[in-house]
Formats: structure tokens, sequence, C-alpha cells
């Protein structure tokens, strides 16, 4: 596939440009890689597999014959990585949340990207499919029997801090107790960050700006606002948009976003802790970007057909959006 144009700030970028083949990894600059696309329990679904219909699932069931790096609606929970090229040369790489898939993004999309290292990670949220590969970044991180290594910067929110303390002590954990054998674990440098589009922090370089949206009505989930020159907004777990943060994201708000990254569980009808189709499509109308990648999906989703009914959609509603598929590379402009 020829490589394509970067997407940057005021100027339409090629037609194909969402739905990039992901042996598209040429090119300089910074880019946006989609390590993950799925729900939670990821695609294929497990039942459709061990205990099949009839007829079977047409999207579980390609996993049988068609290998991941090869099969679009083969999804891993929702992570991306922020290839950031500054204006000095020097590349950082940012990822937004560690699932429970997170080995298996680094063995297929780390090598096939040629991803050297995390520099900081960024946490939406500490729920399982956000959270439990935290354990496994000891695996790209420089090996030390002792711990002796740098450790790698995560921002997180209180409430998350507090909830990993629980699931992950010794990845917590300061000093050895009298007696405690020294055993390799990941090396983490926690940073608190607030829940409020007023506090931005930096990691590694590059400016984020928090985005507080509701996980369900008794829940706060973060996406984040980030790119001085193209403006991206990532909100992988959403079921409603408080209003200060959805003119922080909107054409007829702050801002017009040069790409959004949305949640978009079910084809069909509603649920209470995610957005589904409808709903989807309806934000993206009232919060207008320029381009919309969606993820989050399950097996109900078919990547090639579903993407030719949201093609129509995008020509009617002058909003190019299109369902974004694991090892997706795309240029952008930071």
């Amino acid at each position: 596939m020829e490589n394509q144009k970067p997407l940057q700030n005021g100027n339409n970028v090629d037609d194909n440009l969402l739905a990039v083949d992901n042996c598209d990894r040429d090119g300089d600059g910074s880019g946006l890689i989609f390590l993950g696309t799925g729900c939670s329990s990821a695609v294929p679904n497990a039942m459709c597999l061990i205990q099949p219909s009839d007829p079977p699932c047409h999207v579980c069931s390609q996993s049988l014959s068609i290998s991941p790096d090869r099969n679009p609606n083969y999804r891993c929970n929702t992570s991306l990585l922020i290839d950031y090229c500054s204006s000095d040369g020097k590349r950082n790489y940012v990822i937004i949340d560690v699932g429970k898939t997170f080995r298996e993004q680094v063995l297929r999309w780390f090598t096939f990207h040629k991803i050297p290292r995390i520099d900081s990670i960024i946490l939406t949220h500490e729920h399982a499919d956000a959270v439990l590969g935290l354990d496994d970044i000891r695996a790209v991180q420089p090996h030390s029997p002792t711990n002796d290594i740098d450790p790698t910067a995560i921002f997180l929110t209180q409430y998350a801090m507090d909830s990993i303390a629980t699931k992950f002590p010794y990845l917590v954990q300061k000093k050895l107790r009298e007696g405690q054998e020294v055993r390799r674990v990941a090396q983490l440098d926690w940073r608190i960050i607030e829940e409020h589009y007023d506090k931005p922090f930096f990691a590694s370089g590059l400016k984020f700006v928090p985005l507080p949206v509701m996980h369900g009505e008794d829940y706060i989930c973060l996406g984040f606002l980030f790119g001085e020159k193209c403006k991206v907004a990532y909100i992988s777990d959403v079921s409603r948009f408080p209003s200060n943060t959805e003119y922080v994201i909107s054409k007829n708000g702050a801002g017009q976003l040069d790409l959004l990254i949305l949640d978009c569980l079910y084809k069909k009808g509603s649920h209470n802790v995610h957005l589904c189709l409808p709903q989807t499509l309806e934000a993206l109308k009232r919060i207008c970007p320029k381009q919309a990648l969606l993820i989050g999906m399950t097996h109900e989703f078919d990547h090639e057909k579903d993407n030719e009914f949201l093609m129509e959609w995008s020509e009617r509603e002058g909003i190019h959006v299109q369902l974004a598929r694991d090892g997706l590379r795309v240029p952008i402009d930071l």
C-alpha cells in the first residue's frame, strides 16, 4: 500500500487515511498506533468458539482461519500508543492504558512497528481492561535483577492509584520489609493527575488535557485531549459527556477537533456504561470533529461491512468516520 499523507492541521487528508492498511509503517514524524480496538472481553468472543452457534458467529469464526495480523476483526483491549516526534527530532512513546491483552499487543505491534520502549503511561481509569497488563511493563524495561533502573512515569488519578495499590501492592511498594527478598518487578513512577480539563499535564514532552466523562452514572473515567498542531481527543469508555467536557472538544465550543477517537460498544440499542453506535453517531454530529475513529467494539461489528455503512454515513453527514483496527498507524502532526 502507498504511504498516506500525515494528518495536518487545516488540511484534508487522503480519503483512505482512516482505513489505511496496517502494513503502512513508513514515514517520518509522529503517529498514533492502535494497539487495541476491542471491548473488555476482546474479539473473538471466547464463547463463540467453545460453544459455537448454528450458524457460527461470522466475526469470531474468522479467528480460526485468518491470522490476527491479517484479521481486522481480531481486537485486543483498547489501547493507544502515541509515537511522538518532538521538534528536536527526539522520539518518545506514550501509551494510554495497559489492559489484559498488553503482552500480546507488545509481541504483535511493538515488533511490527519497531517500538523499542515505553517512555510514559497514562491511565484512563482502573478497570481490568485498562490496568491488568501493568505487571508486564517489566518486559519492556531494561533487565535488572535488583530493580536498579529508571522507573517509567505513569499518570493516573488518585482514585485509580488507590485501586491499583490494592490490585498490585508490589508495584507500589517503595521499600522492602525486613527479610523480604528482592524480586524483579516493573519500576513505575506514580504521578497523580486531576480529573479536570483545567489541570493539564505533560507526559514525555507532550501536553495532555484530562477530559472527565461518565462511564455509567456512578463512575468518572478520563479521556484526553492532546496535540498543538492537530487536536486529538481519545475517549475510550463513556456513556455520557458532561456539558463542560463536551464544550472543550466541540466545534461550537472551544474549537473543532482534527480527530476524535471514540467509544462504540454495540451496533444497536444502548448500554448503561458505554456508547453504542446510535449514541456514538449522535455524539459525532454534536461534537463535529473533522474525522473520527471508533474503538471498543464487540463481535457485533464486522470491520469491512460496517465501514461501508459508515462511509455512506460520512458522505451524508460530512464527518469522516470509520472503525479503527488493531495495528492501524495514523501519521499525524502533533
